[in-house]
């Protein structure tokens, strides 16, 4: 069984993820092998609060190159996390927008 430290790797901190504070939705990169049910119960265990809803979208890498050689960075996953209304926020997220 995966830990949940391995399931989420780190908050995404955009302009996007910044105007989502207030409707206590929080986004992070995660595994890309993790699902739903895996997300919320690792950030419900992580930070102790509880979660409604998990939204989930898949990252293609953006094609870069070097001289003649075409490559591509690496794929991520980014997973959109909903507080229920009656839920603490996350103390990370709630120090930064302030």
């Amino acid at each position: 069984m995966k830990s949940p430290y391995d399931i989420i790797k780190k908050p995404v901190l955009t302009e996007k993820a910044y105007d989502n504070f207030a409707d206590k939705t929080y986004a992070f990169e995660v595994a890309k092998t993790a699902n739903k049910v895996e997300i919320k119960k690792a950030v419900e265990e992580i930070f102790g609060v509880e979660v409604e809803s998990v939204n989930t979208l898949n990252r293609d890498g953006k094609m870069r190159r070097q001289g003649a050689t075409k490559g591509r960075t690496p794929s991520s996953k980014k997973a959109y996390v909903k507080l229920k209304e009656n839920s603490k926020g996350i103390e990370f997220f709630d120090s930064i927008s302030q």
